[in-house]
């Protein structure tokens, strides 16, 4: 798969890598374009973007309000389509999917891994479809080489994620702690053990997610993960201080 090939190398010459989050047509498609060029410069690896959707069940306030604005401003998936496509030709980094399955279902599931490949996606979370249930979905992110990222949770036993590892590519998503997106997780010891947990179950890189707010948070995922997943907090900032907020609270992660 291309997109772990990618994060590897890039893991050659850093200790940690960093994964930003933003959702479609929220506030709009121009300051999504702003704010991922901010971000890219100021070396973020790699850009989950959101398709929005109506019912985002493992979001929190904040990007529960980003689906439902962007829906309600318009915003199409094939807009996204070609927003994708536009940001995978201006930055050389890796760029993601993350939606719901019905979003996929509706559109077609070979349709849409045709669709994103032309784009030039690399991979796709979605986080309400158990790989039990998507044999065609992983069928065709092999045929299409989209990377689909699994999910682990602190709730997940060790067989459990011996399977979900058997079935990703790419990295593993580890959710931080139970529940939703945006509240700020605890990385004491329970976090680590689980950590720990994550790790010797899978050769793949590790992601964490959900609640990763500040630099802090960052430096205590050295050497337990390879790649942190910042959120929430970017699109509060953008509602807050504006798009140009978000060049400098990048930098400042470092």
């Amino acid at each position: 798969m291309q997109l772990e090939q990618q994060l590897q190398e890039k893991l050659s010459t850093k200790d940690i890598l960093l994964m930003t989050h933003i959702v479609l047509g929220y506030p709009s498609f121009e300051v999504n374009r702003e704010v991922i060029g901010q971000m890219v410069i100021e070396g973020v690896d790699c850009i989950e973007m959101q398709i929005p959707f109506s019912e985002p069940m493992a979001d929190g306030p904040v990007i529960l309000k980003a689906n439902q604005d962007s829906l309600s401003a318009g915003t199409t998936v094939e807009d996204c389509f070609r927003f994708g496509a536009e940001m995978v030709q201006k930055h050389n980094i890796p760029f993601l999917f993350m939606t719901y399955y019905n979003i996929i279902f509706k559109y077609g599931e070979e349709a849409f891994f045709k669709r994103a490949a032309e784009c030039g996606i690399k991979g796709f979370i979605v986080p309400d479809l158990p790989p039990e249930m998507g044999t065609t979905f992983l069928e065709l992110a092999d045929r299409y080489d989209i990377a689909p990222i699994l999910i682990f949770a602190p709730t997940s036993t060790d067989d459990r994620m011996k399977q979900l590892s058997g079935y990703g590519r790419g990295f593993i998503y580890c959710v931080a702690r139970r529940g939703v997106t945006g509240k700020k997780s605890d990385f004491g010891h329970d976090f680590d053990s689980y950590l720990a947990r994550c790790r010797a179950v899978t050769e793949l890189p590790l992601a964490v997610g959900f609640g990763i707010q500040s630099k802090e948070d960052i430096d205590a995922l050295k050497g337990k993960a390879d790649m942190a997943v910042i959120g929430s907090r970017t699109i509060k900032l953008v509602e807050a201080e504006g798009a140009d907020a978000v060049g400098p609270f990048i930098a400042g992660l470092r």
